[in-house]
């Protein structure tokens, strides 16, 4: 069977859509799914994210789409088992500019994804913007999940990438859907983080996660030591939570209440 391609976007910077990409691939892989990351975002995070250095990123998204390799030659193995990696190349910084002058060029990645059978998902880390990249990402994936920040603007960065991904569904991906809304960065002390949380549910009802990430300063020191939460600090309030959000992520995928962390 195909493996479920999900693409994590959101336009705006800084919301978690990263974190929320290492970290849940890496939870998905503890409970024995195998799992790829695709790193489409030049700035690489995802990558560093995971502890591959700039060096050791040879071939990636880029050769992929660009010189027709195959996924498994530009895989890169991680530290997580079951857990592997397509990095941002520095070369994936240009690609934008080059995609406009190519043919079919909102397809090249779900061309490259036909053969990749032997993952249950496909996480692929979107560019914060809504460029051809991310375009690419909506038109290969099955769903979106969408990383939303518990700060004023979420829900008007929200129904923007709501119109694009209607959009998109409508003109070259009939098949893609809302796989749900993940809401991040929260702080159970801050009444502008239960407003926004209330206002998110209220506006998009059944999509929203029950799972909420919250604001912890170990999910903020992983990335900079190359490493997952979980792997960072497993006992953290943040590790806890994408643990959960697996579950429940699981549980959505067939329909069945998600057991507590």
């Amino acid at each position: 069977m195909p493996a479920k391609i999900i693409a994590i976007a959101n336009q705006k910077g800084g919301v978690g859509k990263t974190t929320t990409t290492v970290n849940l691939a890496t939870a998905l892989a503890a409970i024995y799914k195998k799992v790829l990351v695709v790193d489409l975002d030049p700035q690489g995070n995802a990558s560093t994210g995971l502890g591959i250095p700039s060096a050791a990123r040879t071939k990636g998204v880029y050769e992929l789409i660009f010189d027709g390799l195959a996924v498994s030659d530009t895989i890169v193995k991680t530290e997580v088992p079951g857990l592997d990696l397509i990095p941002a190349t520095m070369d994936l910084s240009g690609a934008e500019i080059e995609l406009v002058g190519i043919d079919e060029r909102e397809f090249k990645l779900k061309s490259a994804f036909r053969a990749a059978t032997e993952y249950d998902y496909i996480l692929i880390d979107c560019p914060p913007s809504l460029g051809l990249l991310t375009l690419n990402a909506l038109v290969a994936a099955h769903s979106v999940l969408v990383p939303l920040q518990c700060e004023f603007y979420a829900l008007e960065g929200l129904s923007h990438l709501s119109r694009t991904i209607e959009r998109t569904r409508r003109a070259l991906n009939p098949n893609l859907h809302f796989e749900g809304i993940v809401l991040t960065m929260y702080d159970k002390r801050n009444s502008l983080s239960n407003g926004v949380a209330a206002d998110v549910r209220a506006h998009f009802p059944g999509i929203v996660y029950d799972t909420m990430i919250p604001r912890n300063v170990r999910v903020s020191e992983a990335p900079s030591h190359g490493k997952p939460v979980m792997i960072y600090d497993m006992k953290s309030s943040g590790s806890i939570a994408y643990i959960q959000l697996a579950k429940e992520f699981l549980a959505r995928q067939n329909n069945t209440p998600a057991e507590a962390a």
